[in-house]
């Protein structure tokens, strides 16, 4: 078991040799953490690296403070883990230990909440500790599960009313953590639609500080997760802290310090807007948080939030299954097709060696623009006369699978749907309701409305040979009621609208076990862990611009696997940003990630169509990598000018690797440079082959593990540079002009 307990010191030791967190029973019933990170060794009590007194910080002298479950109102006054309103007004309660549970694997959570969860019990260890408040009889489980294979704990919390009288939950994290000291930088990832998950880097200083959402989604204006990594702390090197909340909705994720110099960490749903009535028998339980720690730097506590998000809360046939190159007709079309121009551009789109035909926005009612017919989920016959069901046929005759976007949980003011049940639309009663972009969002906390979608979107997924859907969701909540609750209730609206969002995916998860779905949010405004137990993959963002487009991978690399980031080649100018960059190099930037096309084959030059089937021939040889490799960051596109990138992917027995490259515009005269590379073995030998297009590769050499990890790959100049001639001759080509990239791949000599 990785989980021990001293009954005579009364402390549990969860450790796997990768990290240990060590609680304890204080003396007054608490529960303390007396350390989380690096791994110690099993069977030495550490209750003397626990909180004591804080030297008066606690208004009760002499007594410790509850860390693993702070409350307001008892003399720490930090942000608590835990506000709960007693029937008489107050919101003082003391959790206090009275038992706790060691369990083999990792119990589900109940509901539909999403969570990691272990395919084998040998895989995980779980403990639950009961904290009980006398007078309200509130009893609080904090639950802690470790995996075996990564330096990962995660943390949720559930709240059942033993009292006899009904309780309000005020504030209920997910996970907090207190750390000793206040030597760390806090890295948050914001940004906005087009330019989500930029990394904001800043040490932490006293006071709170921290993002969150309260828009009903978790956002593209600000992400669910965050890392605290010392100063010194690279991609390569140092102790790192990565936390990620497992939740769609509305959250809070900060840290603060205190005036003792130490760091809380807290992370779950925000509170603001949020009350739970409990009635005496009711419980409540927080969505997961998980929380990693590293002492080898950003890119290791990166790559064990890829294995848990991608192997152990992705689930179905799709989270291991190689994702197909897909081709998407909206920034070809938009609205204006027919059913003979979407089979024209599949066509093209197989001659080039896609896999899959995505047919976009514009399908159902009379949807000829965006103000119109959400919610009318029936195939408009003016351009689609043989209906979803002839299209899809006529798509998978040319041997492409098909898919189809749904914006489900939506609804235009001029929808007969709206006209039928305009008390379907979020809105407060007596109140105008806000549109954005003529629509309106269903209710989904009022389980008619679900019921209804779930009938109508099934429907038409039954009615055709469907293999894939793109779930959009363009816009955030405002007028927050639902007439489903009672006044005294309302504080459980956006818990309920996710929580009715997560019921309309697992219903048609578990009746279309096959159908791959993709979570799209106006771009990237509800990318996060949640999402994925339905959805395996997510579109990262609107902006498809290829420079655009480094910064926007590099940030949500941080948290999230490859596997989980579609990454498309869009025509150009680009759509968002106006840029021309070369086709070559859109797609090198694509390819990490789950790759496709944006735009309309027939309206390629020829000449662009054979590029097309050279970058998917290239990535799909080495699909396994650029999907499920190891994901290591080199250089930052946020450092310097900003002007150039690079990363790579790895097998697990690093026999092979892709390298990447990128920079965006030539000055004259540069330097000479080599990029380090890391994950290689350094006792083995590589041929190395690099791509400056993917018309033909420079001619293959080989290097050893050991320099290419010590000294690097020649980027200026370039590798392989023949002893006694200048580069550019015999075939070993400088790489000038702006936009240019080198993708090296390495295979085992």
């Amino acid at each position: 078991m990785s989980i021990a307990w001293n009954p005579e010191t009364q402390e549990w030791h969860l450790g796997n040799g990768l990290t240990s967190w060590v609680l304890g029973v204080l003396p007054n019933g608490w529960i303390g953490i007396h350390h989380a990170g690096a791994p110690l060794a099993a069977g030495p009590s550490y209750a003397h690296l626990g909180p004591h007194d804080f030297r008066g910080f606690d208004n009760r002298v002499g007594e410790p403070v509850a860390l693993a479950l702070p409350v307001p109102g008892l003399g720490d006054f930090r942000v608590p883990a835990l506000v709960v309103e007693a029937a008489d007004g107050s919101q003082v309660v003391e959790p206090r230990y009275v038992a706790h549970r060691i369990l083999a694997g990792k119990p589900a959570l109940p509901g539909l909440l999403p969570a990691t969860y272990a395919e084998d019990e040998r895989e995980a260890d779980t403990l639950e500790i009961d904290l009980a408040d006398g007078p309200t009889g509130l009893v609080a489980t904090l639950s802690l599960s470790i995996f075996r294979d990564w330096p990962v704990v995660a943390r949720s919390m559930r709240l059942k009313n033993f009292g006899a009288a009904r309780v309000v939950v005020r504030t209920a994290m997910s996970a907090t953590l207190d750390l000793p000291d206040d030597d760390w930088r806090l890295v948050t990832f914001s940004g906005a639609w087009a330019r989500e998950r930029m990394p904001v880097d800043r040490p932490v200083v006293p006071g709170r500080q921290g993002v969150g959402s309260l828009r009903g989604g978790s956002g593209n204006e600000h992400n669910p997760s965050l890392v605290l990594r010392r100063p010194a702390t690279t991609e390569a090197a140092g102790e790192c802290w990565g936390a990620v909340l497992a939740w769609s909705g509305n959250f809070l994720a900060e840290a603060e310090v205190g005036h003792f110099g130490t760091t809380r960490l807290r992370l779950g749903l925000h509170p603001e807007q949020f009350a739970w009535p409990l009635e005496p028998g009711a419980s409540f339980t927080t969505p997961e948080a998980l929380l990693a720690w590293s002492g080898g730097g950003l890119s290791a506590l990166s790559a064990s939030l890829h294995e848990v998000l991608g192997r152990r809360m992705a689930r179905g046939p799709w989270r291991d299954r190689p994702r197909p190159v897909l081709l998407n007709n909206w920034e070809g079309t938009y609205f204006d097709f027919d059913h003979d121009r979407l089979v024209a551009m599949a066509a093209e789109a197989r001659a080039t060696g896609a896999e899959l035909f995505v047919l976009d926005d514009g399908w159902f009612g009379r949807r000829d623009s965006d103000d119109r017919s959400l919610g009318d989920w029936v195939v408009d016959r003016r351009k689609l006369p043989q209906g979803i069901d002839g299209l899809a046929r006529a798509v998978r005759a040319q041997g492409l699978l098909f898919g189809l976007w749904i914006e489900p949980e939506m609804v235009s003011p001029d929808s007969d749907l709206f006209r039928a049940h305009p008390d379907w639309a979020i809105g407060v009663p007596g109140r105008r309701r806000t549109e954005s972009r003529q629509q309106l969002v269903l209710d989904f906390a009022n389980p008619a409305v679900v019921d209804h979608v779930a009938g109508a979107i099934g429907d038409v997924i039954a009615s055709a040979p469907i293999d894939y859907v793109k779930w959009d969701w363009n816009r955030f909540i405002t007028e927050p009621y639902s007439p489903t609750l009672p006044p005294d209730r309302q504080g459980e609206f956006f818990y309920r609208y996710t929580i009715g969002m997560y019921e309309l995916y697992e219903r048609l998860t578990t009746r279309f076990p096959d159908v791959l779905f993709e979570s799209c949010a106006s771009g990237g405004a509800r990318f996060d862990a949640g999402i994925l137990a339905w959805a395996p993959q997510a579109w990262t963002s609107d902006d498809t611009d290829a420079v655009e487009r480094l910064r926007i991978q590099w940030g949500s690399s941080f948290a999230y696997p490859l596997s989980s980031m579609g990454a498309h080649v869009s025509a150009v100018p680009n759509h968002q940003t106006g840029r021309v960059a070369p086709l070559d190099f859109r797609a090198a930037v694509a390819m990490f990630g789950a790759f496709g096309y944006e735009l309309d084959p027939t309206a390629m030059r020829e000449a662009d169509r054979a590029a097309v089937r050279r970058q998917v021939a290239f990535y799909t040889e080495r699909r396994d990598l650029f999907q499920y490799g190891r994901f290591t960051r080199l250089r930052s596109p946020f450092e310097g000018d900003g002007n150039e990138a690079a990363w790579m992917v790895s097998s697990a027995d690093a026999s092979r690797a892709v390298v990447a490259h990128y920079r965006v515009l030539q000055h004259p005269w540069p330097h000479r440079d080599r990029l380090a590379v890391r994950g290689l073995d350094p006792a083995a030998r590589y041929a190395v082959t690099c791509w400056t297009s993917f018309e033909a590769p420079m001619p293959t050499f080989e290097r050893g593990g050991d320099e290419l990890m010590a000294v690097g790959l020649g980027i200026e100049p370039p590798d392989p540079m023949p002893e006694g001639r200048e580069a550019g001759a015999d075939g070993h080509r400088l790489v000038r002009g702006d936009f240019t990239f080198r993708l090296f791949d390495l295979r085992r000599a």
